[in-house]
């Protein structure tokens, strides 16, 4: 099985008029993400962010619910954080991928939007099951990752979509989505057959 890590990129993304920004982190991105990443086994979750001034309080974040008294009330969420690592590009990811796991990482994009070319969750599963290079799922805040970073993907993931022509989760949900779609559908040994 591939060694997988996702990435929550803050830059480059797009607004919703398509210009190339810089989102914010939030708290809620780091924990849940990092949940459903734990969950599902990931051996890492990036969060990307060039912002220097981002990063103490991501750390903080890891301070509090790894080391500090959140760590003594909630062991289990200390236990998800701890796979949360700061990183300043998805180069600065791919490149620490590389160096734990000996060679680089092929990058799986996501995206809201449907377009030619794109992977089936199923097909991605196998392939996963059966290819040992690492991969790299990268999720976009704002309106989605930047064509540039797109460009750059090995794999672009099917849309998510619901029953409806309304597509516009947010970026903890879709996570969510996409790693069972991917890891998902194992019962647990005690589940009811």
């Amino acid at each position: 099985m591939s060694p997988v890590y996702c990435a929550l990129v803050h830059h480059p993304v797009v607004d919703r008029s398509g210009e190339e920004v810089t989102t914010s982190v939030t708290n809620l991105d780091v924990h849940d993400i990092a949940r459903s990443a734990r969950t599902y086994g990931l051996r890492g979750y990036f969060v990307v962010s060039p912002i220097e001034a981002q990063h103490p309080v991501v750390q903080r974040i890891l301070d509090h619910w790894c080391e500090g008294s959140g760590k003594k009330r909630f062991p289990e969420r200390a236990e998800a954080l701890s796979i949360v690592e700061i990183s300043s590009s998805v180069d600065d990811a791919i490149a620490r991928i590389e160096a734990r796991e000996g060679r680089s990482p092929r990058l799986v994009v996501t995206s809201a939007r449907s377009g030619v070319d794109r992977t089936s969750y199923p097909a991605e599963a196998a392939r996963l099951a059966q290819d040992p290079q690492p991969m790299l799922l990268l999720f976009g805040t704002g309106h989605g990752l930047s064509d540039r970073l797109l460009q750059r993907a090995d794999t672009f993931l099917e849309p998510i979509q619901g029953p409806t022509d309304y597509n516009h989760l947010s970026v903890r949900a879709a996570a969510a989505i996409t790693l069972d779609r991917l890891f998902g559908g194992k019962s647990a040994p005690n589940d009811p057959i």
